[in-house]
């Protein structure tokens, strides 16, 4: 298929969902969620007003690292559907007026790939051993490792081949990395882009983009010691690892094929680089977008914030782009609980939070209502400045972080690779299954009475023959009935209902294909004494005479500030008059 001149860059502002499958929708009641669950909430979705859908990996896995080891980049796990429930989900998201976009995970393979298995059972130096990363070990049998590097989820980075090799994993031991100097690698990639795109996908968001290029071969390994798996900066492009600069011709051969089709199809990367490398990955002849994750790793301060967005737009500007915001996502702990937490200088601001999980959520306390009424406002900050808003399942609801999920319960291979009680518990927290029917209200575990058991909140359907649905395959706290959508669906001021007529408002106001990467910031003194607790910015209205600004003001500070003239359009949180209060966001005309 030949594209036609005219480029469909809808995604350059969309809002898009980001759907952890496993844990959205479980139609069969085995307790994990599955494709026709994303199916089912389509309409959902589509009354929520976001554009676009994404789905994190659903492909067949050992679900060593949450689906993230790919055992067949080109099929659904067995577990969570068929290609023809996968067709069937593109066809309702697309009667619904919404895109898909689904992850693309080219850093590594899974250990039980078809590929790895070959490359396992084949000799030193043989062309399937070149499809990965193998080296000798050293000592006199090949015994010890190629160097010390430890791997992004703790121990090592080498795992021995049992020949005197050993293969190269930055993440688990189940996720072998990939050669990208092998051009059997290449092709096999821009194959399963086409099997895709064929299928009426619209746009892949690429996992560890920062990470396919690697240079093992120009210095002694011994010698690379001195970097660490897990420093991804990289100002000089010289780390062997991470953001080299021959990554850009992968991503230069792929927007070729992105250009195959009508609409032409594009690529969001994660890539946790530098701020002043991010452009480099999101230019028209590569992905086209580049996650800007500033939010999601600053804390709740003024400053911070107002540097993510000079940081971000200026990006976009730099890569003839849009920049995107993220808050949450499936790798973080949520917003509504980083927010409610102690705020700290931003360069200590995720060890605290991570310090707060691994100590089962005890270590510090969590204010849940200033955690909310401090999302509330985040998410009009975000919806209001321009370029793209990936939201996360779930914070349309306000769920907090799950801190307390016992360690026996875990799923990620962060917990499993430390000391339990003196270390990380990993991600799971964010990833429990949603709460969507109050109804269906668990009872207390007898394994621990925080926790629930015997219903799932709705996640779960009856199973075909009738019986009891499996519990969900991470706990959900009994608490979590508070956060239902159907509770939160019927309360006219809920953190749901105000995504929905925040995103609707965006969409009539501000949605265009101008004024992509600008703003402007309120004159210094607007605010008086309380400008440096105060983010405020101007942008032209959709459609509107000449004059009307859209103006988006947030108070960080803990004194009222008085607000300029003009009519207020939407509240994050109710209050009277024009004297804006604390933690508090509000949409205006001016």
């Amino acid at each position: 298929m030949t594209a036609n001149n005219s480029f469909d860059d809808w995604w350059k502002q969309a809002v898009v969902y980001q759907v952890y499958p496993r844990s959205f929708r479980d139609m069969n009641g085995d307790g994990l969620g599955d494709i026709a669950g994303v199916t089912d909430r389509m309409p959902y979705l589509k009354q929520l007003g976001v554009d676009a859908v994404w789905l994190s990996p659903f492909y067949p896995s050992e679900l060593a690292d949450g689906g993230y080891d790919v055992i067949d980049y080109r099929d659904v796990d067995p577990r969570l559907g068929t290609l023809a429930d996968f067709d069937d989900m593109v066809a309702a998201a697309h009667a619904a007026g919404m895109k898909i976009i689904i992850d693309i995970v080219p850093n590594h393979t899974s250990n039980k790939h078809r590929w790895f298995v070959e490359a396992l059972a084949a000799a030193p130096g043989s062309p399937a051993r070149d499809r990965y990363i193998f080296r000798p070990g050293r000592g006199e049998h090949g015994e010890l490792p190629p160097n010390g590097w430890q791997s992004t989820f703790g121990g090592p980075a080498w795992e021995p081949a049992g020949d005197g090799e050993w293969y190269l994993h930055l993440f688990t031991k189940e996720q072998p990395d990939l050669n990208w100097k092998n051009p059997e690698v290449h092709e096999e990639f821009k194959k399963t882009l086409r099997f895709w795109a064929d299928r009426g996908v619209d746009g892949f968001r690429i996992d560890v983009a920062h990470g396919l290029a690697k240079d093992l071969d120009s210095r002694p390994l011994a010698e690379l010691d001195e970097y660490s798996v897990l420093d991804c900066s990289s100002p000089d492009g010289q780390h062997p690892l991470w953001d080299r600069p021959e990554v850009h011709e992968i991503y230069r051969e792929w927007n070729e094929v992105f250009n195959e089709y009508d609409p032409p199809r594009f690529a969001v990367g994660e890539a946790w680089v530098v701020p002043e490398h991010q452009h480099l990955y999101s230019r028209p002849d590569e992905l086209g977008q580049v996650f800007n994750f500033e939010f999601a790793k600053a804390d709740w301060n003024a400053g911070a914030f107002r540097t993510a967005i000079l940081e971000g737009l200026q990006s976009a500007e730099e890569a003839d782009s849009t920049t995107t915001w993220v808050m949450s996502n499936h790798d973080v702990p949520r917003h509504a609980s980083r927010y409610g937490l102690p705020q700290v200088p931003c360069r200590e601001y995720h060890r605290l939070a991570m310090d707060w999980l691994l100590r089962d959520g005890r270590t510090y306390i969590e204010d849940r209502e200033t955690g909310a009424r401090r999302s509330r406002a985040a998410i009009m900050m975000e919806l209001g400045l321009p370029g793209s808003v990936y939201v996360y399942q779930g914070e349309e609801l306000g769920l907090p972080e799950v801190a307390t999920i016992p360690w026996d319960r875990l799923e990620d291979p962060v917990a499993f690779n430390t000391n339990h009680g003196n270390a990380d518990k990993g991600r799971d927290g964010c990833r429990v299954p949603l709460p969507w029917d109050s109804a269906d209200e668990p009872r207390p575990a007898s394994w621990n009475a925080d926790f629930g058991t015997g219903a799932s909140f709705g996640f779960s359907s009856a199973p075909a023959d009738g019986s009891t649905p499996a519990d969900p395959h991470l706990p959900q706290p009994l608490w979590f009935r508070q956060y239902c959508a159907d509770v939160e669906d019927g309360e006219k001021d809920s953190m749901l209902n105000l995504y929905r007529l925040a995103l609707a408002m965006r969409q009539s106001m501000l949605t265009s294909t101008r004024d992509t990467t600008s703003i402007k910031w309120f004159p210094v003194g607007t605010f008086g004494d309380h400008g440096d607790d105060v983010v405020a910015y101007t942008r032209p209205m959709k459609d509107e005479e000449a004059g009307d600004q859209f103006a988006c003001i947030v108070n960080f500070g803990t004194e009222p500030v008085d607000l300029p003239n003009g009519e207020i359009l939407l509240k994050s949180m109710p209050f009277d008059g024009y004297a804006l209060p604390r933690d508090t966001a509000v949409w205006m005309r001016v």
